[in-house]
């Protein structure tokens, strides 16, 4: 058995980080001697030398604490090291893209000055169509884990574009959204909706590009709303007229989206309501 010092010179860990570890409940000496004492065996450290290993490879009090509760051994720890070594394949992945938009925004970059395209608005109307769609609450960007679902179900009845209805107001990090595929008659299958979908008056717009600026042809949609005195109403709806594959994402600059917010007549003109 060793006291604290002796147990802290062979680990190389402080007497002040041991502490900190037994407080965190991932490294508790063994015994403590009649005077209360802590003492440490062996046992105790093999698991110093793990998480002064897993510390030196930057994990978390968090993570280490999940890796010791199911840690069995060299062949787990390997599973652990690998999933690591992804998060941080994944995080420089992010890290090299905010680069590039750091690099764009730049003078002399791409998106130097903010120039945007030019938007054309259209009125549409839209007809009463047959869908089958699935609700959901999350990300907008967890569109694409339910598309293939959708095919699948619809099968040969399947026409046109997929979509999605967006029912908040607000642009929101838990969206309430509906993806849709129309179909040409009704569908049954299990999880999923097939509903008629009610047509209605739109105010319509083409977005050429990645969806992170979908919020310009937004704003373009807004403004001529409410230039022409036509009162914006929830669900808009985003029609992927060309987007990421099934499998690969492909180049968003290729993207076209087609937004349509439906509208109505103001009680009130919008002159009058700023007046």
């Amino acid at each position: 058995m060793y006291k604290i010092g002796e147990f802290s010179k062979i680990t190389s860990l402080t007497i002040k980080a041991l502490r900190y570890y037994e407080e965190q409940g991932i490294l508790c000496p063994s015994e403590r001697d009649k005077n209360g004492y802590r003492l440490y065996n062996d046992q105790d450290y093999e698991r110093a030398r793990l998480i002064a290993l897993l510390r030196g490879l930057d994990f978390s009090i968090m993570e280490i604490r999940d890796v010791i509760s199911n840690y069995g051994g060299e062949e787990d720890l390997s599973y652990f090291l690998k999933e690591k070594q992804a998060q941080i394949l994944e995080r420089i992945a992010g890290e090299k893209a905010l680069l590039k938009k750091l690099e764009e925004a730049l003078p002399g970059g791409s998106a130097a000055g903010i120039i945007r395209q030019e938007y054309d608005i259209v009125i549409k109307e839209i007809e009463e169509m047959i869908v089958v769609s699935t609700r959901f609450r999350g990300a907008y960007s967890d569109v694409g884990k339910y598309i293939g679902s959708l095919y699948k179900a619809a099968g040969n009845k399947s026409f046109g574009c997929p979509f999605s209805l967006y029912y908040d107001e607000e642009y929101r990090e838990d969206a309430d959204v509906e993806l849709c595929v129309p179909v040409k008659g009704m569908v049954q299958a299990s999880g999923i909706s097939c509903r008629k979908l009610p047509g209605c008056r739109t105010i319509s717009t083409i977005h050429k590009g990645g969806y992170d600026e979908l919020g310009f042809a937004y704003k373009a949609l807004l403004d001529a709303a409410y230039e022409r005195n036509l009162q914006p109403v929830s669900p808009s709806r985003e029609i992927y007229r060309k987007g990421p594959g099934l499998i690969f994402r492909g180049n968003p600059s290729n993207y076209v989206t087609e937004l349509m917010i439906p509208v109505r007549e103001m009680d009130i003109p919008m002159q009058e309501q700023k007046g």
